[in-house]
């Protein structure tokens, strides 16, 4: 992000625009929407920036901008469509400590107008850092329509009555207060009845609140899938945008959490595989604690929660602790490799049987039908397997399997970050020597990518020569 997005607070300050033609006048529509006093500084100016210093809008000053002009000043443009004049003013602005714009000029600009949605006091910026304009208008537009005109009005009502919305416990009453009154009561009552109307709303929608019994916390169980955040559920992500308090796992990609409501508190409980982890007592105490007290809580689980997420011991704490719950299933790692190499996990003739497997468990490697993975066609998904890759392909080739069986190593699966290698069980070994461990890998057993997907994936042993995994 090479601007960070601000609102600048410009009343009783004064914008200065140096220019009084087109580019000038395309500006100005935008800053007379502000409470700031615009100074046009402009020789020979359109008529529409005549016509708008005739009704008292701007102040007009036919002359150059001067370096004593920048007296509380909050803002300039340069705007004359002369790269020089435009430096110069820019120029005077810095010296003055002043935030200097050369229109379309994103590279000697200190800052750049967005896109604006504007149902005042609501306001929504949209920037592209100057690189799309027309993706900030499309944008733009569609929020246009999501937005109803009396948006502005509810707001400026809304803010005088916020003190008294104080009296509500902060979480998800008040939030739940001011859903009811935007979404629901409010724009009811202004289309009945006026802004009285509102304020009788307002007044009747707190004290049905104040009277509401208290919600019971609740916690969540989400899965995040592989890290891909188009591959949520809409459920998901609901209950992500309503969560006071969000609890994830390690695994879950920085996109995913971008989701969650901003006045959350996010608390990463990591475990990683032979390294330093949370115990899991802690984790359950955790989510038992915020739910007392009536937090809306999001236990936020890479991939599904039911595959290989120690969901049942953190149920049974919930249980114990009488603290509902609530699973919400997410896309397992498996469906989302299976789609990233466009094949499928079941084949007619190929396998009527699919097995979703970890390498490890509580007690160390972890056993399994050996016999019957290593037949001709078996298929399977294997989980945390890249440390233990020398112990599987062991265990598979004394037990019959052969040895060119295709094995496809799979890194953060649907991240734009993926790396994926095709081996094969013999070589399996040596090829997870050379892989990466920087985030989630499976291998999924019997299976390698369709044509179509070649193209994206390097030969294992090619990468070995470069010593790292793609």
């Amino acid at each position: 992000m090479r601007h960070f997005p601000i609102f600048l607070k410009v009343q009783n300050k004064r914008i200065l625009v140096a220019g009084g033609g087109e580019t000038a006048i395309a500006k100005l529509r935008l800053l007379l929407k502000t409470e700031a006093e615009i100074v046009v500084f402009a020789e020979h100016p359109e008529a529409q920036v005549l016509e708008w210093a005739d009704e008292g809008l701007i102040t007009l000053l036919k002359r150059d901008i001067r370096a004593d002009d920048f007296y509380n000043v909050a803002m300039v443009y340069g705007a004359e469509d002369d790269d020089e004049r435009d430096q110069m003013t820019a120029t005077m602005g810095r010296m003055a400590g002043v935030l200097s714009n050369i229109v379309d000029n994103l590279q000697d600009s200190q800052f750049i107008t967005p896109a604006i949605v504007d149902r005042d006091p609501v306001t929504v910026a949209i920037g592209t850092e100057g690189t799309a304009p027309v993706v900030a208008r499309k944008i733009k537009s569609d929020i246009e329509k999501s937005l109803p005109s009396e948006l502005g009005i509810l707001a400026r009502i809304g803010e005088a009555f916020r003190p008294n919305a104080m009296q509500l416990p902060a979480g998800s009453a008040r939030r739940n207060f001011w859903s009811r009154f935007f979404f629901e009561r409010g724009a009811n009552a202004l289309k009945q009845g006026g802004e009285e109307a509102v304020k009788d709303t307002l007044e009747a929608l707190l004290d049905e609140s104040l009277n509401e019994q208290r919600d019971e916390g609740q916690v969540f169980f989400v899965g995040a899938g592989p890290g891909d955040p188009d591959l949520l559920t809409r459920k998901a992500l609901k209950v992500l945008h309503e969560a006071d308090v969000v609890i994830h796992d390690r695994l879950v990609s920085s996109q995913i959490l971008e989701l969650a409501r901003r006045e959350a508190d996010i608390i990463q409980t990591g475990k990683k595989g032979f390294g330093p982890s949370w115990k899991q007592n802690d984790i359950n105490t955790l989510m038992v604690e915020h739910a007392s007290q009536g937090a809306m809580v999001v236990r936020l689980k890479s991939g599904d929660p039911a595959v290989f997420g120690r969901l049942d011991e953190e149920m049974d704490a919930l249980d114990d602790a009488g603290v509902r719950f609530e699973i919400i299933p997410g896309i397992t790692t498996a469906s989302a490799a299976a789609a990233q190499l466009n094949v499928s996990l079941t084949k007619r003739k190929r396998n009527s049987a699919l097995r979703i497997m970890t390498a490890h468990d509580i007690k160390g490697f972890a056993e399994h039908d050996w016999h019957d993975l290593a037949r001709n066609g078996a298929v399977a998904a294997i989980y945390m397997g890249l440390k233990q890759a020398h112990f599987l392909s062991g265990r598979l080739l004394m037990h019959g399997a052969a040895p060119d069986i295709p094995v496809t190593i799979m890194e953060n699966v649907s991240r734009s970050d993926q790396r994926i290698s095709v081996s094969t069980l013999g070589s399996l070994a040596k090829d997870a020597e050379v892989a990466g461990d920087t985030g989630p890998v499976i291998l999924m057993l019997g299976l390698e990518p369709r044509e179509a997907a070649k193209q994206a994936v390097f030969n294992a042993n090619e990468i070995a020569n470069l010593g790292s995994f793609h």
